[in-house]
């Protein structure tokens, strides 16, 4: 699994904007059955953040989805920030749940 975060600092003029084609870009993912998840999330404390999280099932549908219009449509909200994005690229090859913890607190004792 692969997951992607881009965090960018949209100014207050162009945030409707901005919000309206990441949500058109999230309606389209989530039609893909290689998308796992895509959110769109704003910082309480920093307003003009926003930051974009996606999960998609491996490099290659990753990169299918790079390739795509919609991506296009995210290289141009990302050159609306005022500052660099942040993007990040994280390869996953587990993950666990309750049992995680589970294990722990069970171990201590």
């Amino acid at each position: 699994m692969i997951h992607a975060t881009i965090r960018m600092t949209i100014p207050p003029e162009k945030q409707d904007e901005a919000l309206k084609i990441l949500r058109t870009i999230g309606e389209q993912c989530m039609d893909d059955p290689s998308c796992l998840s895509f959110h769109i999330y704003g910082d309480q404390q920093e307003k003009d953040v926003i930051m974009l999280d996606e999960a998609w099932k491996d490099q290659a549908k990753l990169d299918l989805h790079i390739r795509s219009d919609e991506y296009y449509k995210l290289l141009l909200v990302l050159e609306m920030a005022i500052e660099q994005p942040e993007i990040r690229f994280e390869t996953i090859s587990c993950s666990t749940g309750i049992e995680t913890i589970e294990n722990a607190r069970n171990d201590a004792s």
